[in-house]
C-alpha cells in the first residue's frame, strides 16, 4: 500500500502543478511528415513523448492525457516514482545513466535540480514551430536555457545554455541532449573510418549498455560516427524506421546510444570538454553546439531532412557549382609557371572553370617541414611578378583563381613561429609531438588571429582570388592556451568560425572549402562557414563511391567536392577507366586533379565530354532528391537524383564485387512518379558502345517508355558490367 500511495501523491501533485503552471502540459510540433511531442511538466525539465512519424495535430486534451500518464510501469524495483527522463536526464529524478550535465563548484552543486521558469512556445502549425524553456536550480545556483525546434525540413534542433548565477566558479564537464527512441529501434548504425578511407558505415545490435563514441581529434575526426542512428531491423535505404542525430560542432565531441535496464533507449549528443576546459566563473554561460536529429522511413528519407535543410540556408551556393581543376597531384611542391600555365591550358580546353594551386607557394614552403604560417608569397619560386603571372594567365584563360591555404597550422621552422613562439598551442613548458611536422596556431589569441586574418585577406583583395582550399592537417593533441594554462580546443573551434565569418565579411564573394587531410571535417558546424567540404584526399573512384555514399547522409552533392584523378590512383595504385572515375565524380560538385600534360589526345576529348555533361546535369543533380540502394547482396549499388517535381532522373548503377550468379536482375528506379510516363535511355557523355546482346539490355538502342509505376515495382535489365564500371540511365517524363 505505502508504494500505491507514494504513486497517487506523485500524481496528483503532477497533476496541481500542470494545472497551475502557465504553460500547457504539452505541445507538438510538427513538418514534413514528422513530429514531436513535448511533456511541460512545472516541475521538472521537458520530456519527449513521442518523437517519430506525424499523428497529426492534437487537442489539449489529449495532450494533457499524454503528458499526464506516459509513465510506464514502476516495475524496475527501482526509485518509488516514475523516472521522467528528459530533454537533460537528471539523476535527481531517479535516472541511474548517463547524466544530461555534469559539473561541480570545487567538488559541490554536483547533482541538478531544474525546476522552468518560463516557456515560450511558437508554434507555426504544421510547418515546425520552436519551444524555449527556462530553468532554474536555485540551491546549484546554475540557470539553463533549453530550445528545441522542429525546423520545416522535419529535423529537431537541440541545443542548451548554462549560465552560472553563483558567487563563485562552476565548472562544466559535459552538458549534453538527450532523445528517446522507442523499443522497436534495435539496431545501432553509424559510421568510421581512417585518412583516405572515410564514411565507412558499421551497424551493432542495440544492447543493454552504452555505445559511445568520442572524437578527442580537436576537430571532427576521419573516424568520427558522422550519424548516429537507431533503427528497426529491417533498417536500409529505404525502408525501416530511423531516429538518428549529428552534434554540428568541429572540435571535440561525442555521441552515444544507451539502453538502460529499465528499458529506456536514448540517443544523445554534444561537446566533449577537456578536464578544466569550462570554468564559468559568476555571470558566464556555456552554450552547447546544435544537435540535429532526424526521423524517418529509411536512411534516404533522413538524408533527404539534412540536405532539404541545408539547401534552405541563406548561405547556401545558389550558382552552378563550376568545375574544378587543383593541381596538387599533378605537381605537388614542385611549382613552375611554365608548367602550370601548360596546366591551365589544358583546363581550358577540356572545359574548366575554376583552378586552384594548392601548397607550396609561400614562405620556405617547398616540402612539408617548413613555412606554415608565413603567408607571404615565396620570392624564390614566385618573385618578379610570376605569381601575378599565374593568375591574369588562368583569369585570361576564363577560369577563376583559387589558393591552397592551412590557416590554423605552423610549422616551428617558420618566421611565425620563430618571432612568437606563445601563439602556439601547447602545455606550458612543452610542444605537443609533431604531426606533419607541423603544430596548432592559437587562434583565441588576438594576435595570432589578427596575423592570419590580415595576410589572408591582403592575399585575397591583392590578386583577386575567388576561392581558398583552407586546410587542417593535424589533431589537436595537447592543446593548450598559453594565456589560460587550460585546454583549448573550444576556444580554438570557435575562433575558427569567427576567423572565417571575418574573412568573407571582408572579401565578398570569396568561396571557402573545408578539407582536412581530406574528410576529417565534415560537419554541419564548419558548414555554416565555409560553401563545400572534400571529402577525402582518395579520389581513387573505387573507394570515393563508398565514401560519397554515406557523406550524403548529411551533405547533399553540391557540397562535397568530387575530382577525377588520373588513371592510376596516388593513394591506392589502383588503375580504373576513365567513364568510370568521372561518373563517380559526377555526383558531387565535379573537379579534376590529375596531370592533364601527360593525357593522350583521346584521354582529353573523353574528359571534356564528361566535363560538358556535368554541366548538363549538375542542376538535377545538386537540387534533387537523392536516392541510394543497395542490391544483389551489395554487390552492385545504385545512387541517383530526381528532380523535386519529378519529372527528370538520373541513376548510377555500379558493380561492386562480382555477383555469385549474373547477370544481375532487374534493378528498380526509386522516386518517380508512379502515375506518369517516363523515356528511358543510356546516359553519359555520347555515343553509345556498338550494341552487344551479351551485355546489353534489349532496350539498350532504343531506349524504352514505362510509367513511374512500372520502373519502380518492377525496373529493368541494365547493362551486364565489369567489377568497377558503372551505367548512367537518364529518365525524363513523357507525360
Amino acid at each position: 500500500m505505502e508504494g500505491d500511495d507514494a504513486v497517487t501523491t506523485h500524481v496528483m501533485t503532477e497533476i496541481a502543478d500542470e494545472l497551475a503552471a502557465p504553460w500547457p502540459a504539452a505541445v507538438t510540433l510538427r513538418a514534413a511528415g514528422a513530429a514531436v511531442i513535448l511533456g511541460l511538466p512545472a516541475d521538472a525539465l521537458p520530456f519527449v513523448i513521442h518523437w517519430g512519424g506525424d499523428i497529426g495535430a492534437q487537442d489539449a486534451d489529449s495532450l494533457r492525457e499524454l503528458s499526464l500518464h506516459a509513465q510506464p510501469p514502476l516495475a524496475t524495483n527501482g526509485v518509488d516514482v516514475p523516472v521522467i527522463v528528459g530533454l537533460l536526464p537528471e539523476n535527481s529524478a531517479g535516472w541511474t545513466g548517463t547524466p544530461g550535465l555534469s559539473g561541480h563548484r570545487a567538488g559541490r552543486a554536483w547533482s541538478t535540480r531544474f525546476v522552468p521558469t518560463d516557456v515560450d512556445i511558437a508554434d507555426d502549425a504544421s510547418n515546425g514551430g520552436s519551444v524555449r524553456v527556462e530553468a532554474v536550480d536555485l540551491d546549484a545556483r546554475l540557470a539553463l536555457t533549453l530550445k528545441i525546434e522542429m525546423l520545416p525540413s522535419g529535423l529537431l534542433r537541440l541545443s542548451a545554455e548554462l549560465r552560472n548565477d553563483g558567487d563563485d566558479t562552476y565548472t562544466v564537464d559535459a552538458l549534453q541532449l538527450a532523445l528517446p527512441v522507442p523499443t522497436r529501434a534495435d539496431v545501432v548504425h553509424d559510421m568510421a573510418g581512417r585518412w583516405g578511407k572515410e564514411k565507412v558505415a558499421q551497424s551493432r545490435p542495440f544492447t543493454v549498455g552504452s555505445h559511445l563514441r568520442e572524437g578527442r581529434h580537436g576537430r571532427t575526426g576521419a573516424d568520427a560516427a558522422a550519424f548516429l542512428a537507431a533503427g528497426t531491423g529491417d533498417l536500409d535505404f529505404a525502408q525501416g524506421e530511423v531516429w538518428g542525430l549529428h552534434v554540428a560542432f568541429s572540435g571535440n565531441h561525442r555521441v552515444l546510444a544507451e539502453r538502460a535496464f529499465s528499458g529506456e533507449r536514448l540517443l544523445l549528443g554534444g561537446e566533449l570538454l577537456l578536464p578544466g576546459e569550462m570554468p564559468l566563473a559568476p555571470g558566464e554561460s556555456y552554450a552547447t553546439p546544435a544537435v540535429y536529429a532526424g526521423y524517418g522511413t529509411g536512411l534516404d528519407a533522413v538524408a533527404a531532412r539534412f540536405h532539404t535543410h541545408l539547401r534552405s540556408r541563406p548561405s547556401h551556393p545558389r550558382t552552378a557549382r563550376p568545375v574544378v581543376m587543383n593541381v596538387w597531384e599533378a605537381v605537388y611542391f614542385d611549382h613552375d609557371l611554365t608548367r602550370l600555365l601548360e596546366l591551365a591550358d589544358a583546363a581550358q580546353r577540356v572545359g574548366v572553370e575554376r583552378f586552384v594551386l594548392d601548397d607550396g607557394w609561400f614562405g620556405s614552403r617547398r616540402d612539408d617541414t617548413s613555412g606554415l604560417g608565413d603567408w607571404v608569397i615565396a620570392e624564390d619560386v614566385w618573385g618578379g611578378g610570376r605569381f601575378r603571372a599565374l593568375v591574369e594567365g588562368v583569369k585570361g584563360r576564363g577560369m577563376q583563381f583559387g589558393l591552397w591555404f592551412e590557416p590554423e597550422m605552423v610549422n616551428v621552422a617558420s618566421e611565425l613561429a620563430t618571432a612568437h613562439p606563445e601563439w602556439l598551442l601547447q602545455v606550458p613548458g612543452r610542444l605537443p609531438v609533431d604531426f606533419r611536422h607541423q603544430q596548432v596556431l592559437d587562434l583565441s589569441h588576438p594576435g595570432a588571429y589578427a596575423h592570419v586574418r590580415d595576410q589572408i585577406v591582403s592575399l585575397v583583395r591583392e590578386y583577386g582570388i575567388d576561392y581558398i582550399k583552407w586546410d587542417h592537417n593535424r589533431d589537436l593533441i595537447e592543446a593548450g592556451s598559453t594565456r589560460t594554462g587550460r585546454a583549448g580546443v573550444h576556444e580554438q573551434t570557435l575562433a575558427t568560425y569567427r576567423l572565417l565569418d571575418d574573412i568573407r565579411q571582408a572579401c565578398p564573394g570569396l568561396e571557402i572549402e573545408s578539407c582536412s587531410s581530406g574528410g576529417a571535417r565534415i560537419d554541419l558546424g564548419i558548414l555554416e562557414h565555409t560553401d563545400r567540404v572534400w571529402a577525402s584526399d582518395c579520389i581513387d573512384a573505387r573507394e570515393r563511391q563508398q565514401i560519397q555514399r554515406w557523406t550524403a547522409q548529411l551533405l547533399p552533392p553540391e557540397l562535397v567536392g568530387s575530382h577525377v584523378g588520373a588513371d592510376r590512383a596516388h593513394t591506392t595504385r589502383r588503375r580504373l577507366d576513365l567513364d568510370f572515375r568521372a561518373a563517380t565524380a559526377l555526383f558531387g560538385h565535379f573537379g579534376i586533379e590529375w596531370d592533364l600534360i601527360t593525357a593522350s589526345d583521346d584521354e582529353i576529348e573523353r574528359l571534356a565530354a564528361w566535363v560538358a555533361y556535368y554541366k548538363d546535369v549538375r542542376q538535377l543533380i545538386h537540387t534533387g532528391t537523392t536516392v541510394r540502394r543497395e542490391l544483389e547482396g551489395g554487390d552492385v549499388w545504385l545512387n541517383g537524383a530526381v528532380s523535386i517535381g519529378r519529372d527528370r532522373a538520373l541513376y548510377a548503377v555500379v558493380l561492386r564485387e562480382r555477383h555469385v550468379t549474373w547477370p544481375a536482375g532487374r534493378v528498380r528506379l526509386p522516386g518517380l512518379d508512379p502515375d506518369r510516363e517516363y523515356r528511358v535511355r543510356m546516359g553519359g557523355p555520347g555515343p553509345l558502345p556498338a550494341y552487344d546482346p551479351r551485355i546489353h539490355p534489349s532496350w539498350f538502342r532504343s531506349g524504352t517508355t514505362l510509367t513511374g509505376a512500372v520502373l519502380q515495382e518492377i525496373g529493368l535489365h541494365v547493362p551486364a558490367l565489369d567489377p568497377d564500371n558503372s551505367a548512367l540511365l537518364e529518365v525524363e517524363v513523357v507525360r
